[in-house]
């Protein structure tokens, strides 16, 4: 199927016309974005912690440090809300109740498992370098063995999930479209500035085209 199936927990309420269940907006806005946010509840006290992620067809990883308390408590199997968010713009309208924002936003529900499998779990950490730069595996040293021993990976299934998204103009009351407020959209695009080598760099190594040419709008999806 092409479109996820919306669940009395996904379904966009709060203007529903943004919303969006489609594989291909749902995969382009997780593809695109760096960072997510991971909601889950440890003994009535609720937690919220950005973190980085790769993806792999239908399943979001997740890693880090195996003393990660996030990773253990996730790897118990309790609920889990994974959330995106790109900002694309600023909507400034002539009044303040109709500023708002142009964004695309991704929020998933569901429990994770823990990543055992050797071959599954340095497939994972290629995603994860792989999202951040496409090209990037093929141009570095591999995790060691110790390296992989000492993170925790896991899979949380992409399946009951909805996207929301913002785009366009302010939407103003009608009487206000004759105030003389300068009104429109501040776009806010990722432009990368030029690479700063590391101080330890040796000499007469050049960043590769990759990193110089780099662009997050045009996919780090391999």
């Amino acid at each position: 199927m092409s479109t996820f199936t919306p669940t009395e927990r996904t379904q966009v309420r709060r203007l529903p016309k943004r919303g969006a269940y489609d594989r291909e907006t749902v995969f382009k806005i997780l593809d695109e974005a760096f960072v997510c946010h991971v909601g889950f509840v440890v003994d009535g006290q609720p937690y919220v912690i950005p973190t980085n992620y790769g993806r792999a067809g239908e399943i979001l990883y997740l890693h880090g440090s195996a003393a990660s308390r996030m990773l253990r408590t996730l790897s118990e199997g309790i609920p889990v809300c994974v959330t995106v968010t790109l900002v694309d713009g600023l909507v400034l309208a002539r009044s303040a109740f109709h500023h708002s924002a142009n964004y695309r936003s991704v929020v998933i529900l569901g429990t994770a498992r823990l990543v055992t499998e050797p071959a599954e779990k340095m497939e994972a950490l290629r995603l994860f370098t792989e999202h951040i730069m496409k090209g990037r595996w093929e141009q570095i040293r591999w995790p060691n063995e110790q390296e992989i021993k000492g993170t925790t990976v896991l899979a949380l299934p992409i399946e009951e999930v909805s996207a929301k998204v913002r785009t366009g103009g302010p939407i103003d009351d009608e009487a206000d479209y004759e105030l003389p407020i300068w009104a429109g959209v501040l776009p806010l695009p990722v432009t990368p500035a030029a690479p700063v080598p590391d101080a330890r760099l040796k000499a007469g190594i050049a960043a590769p085209e990759n990193v110089a040419r780099y662009s997050r709008a045009d996919g780090s999806k391999q």
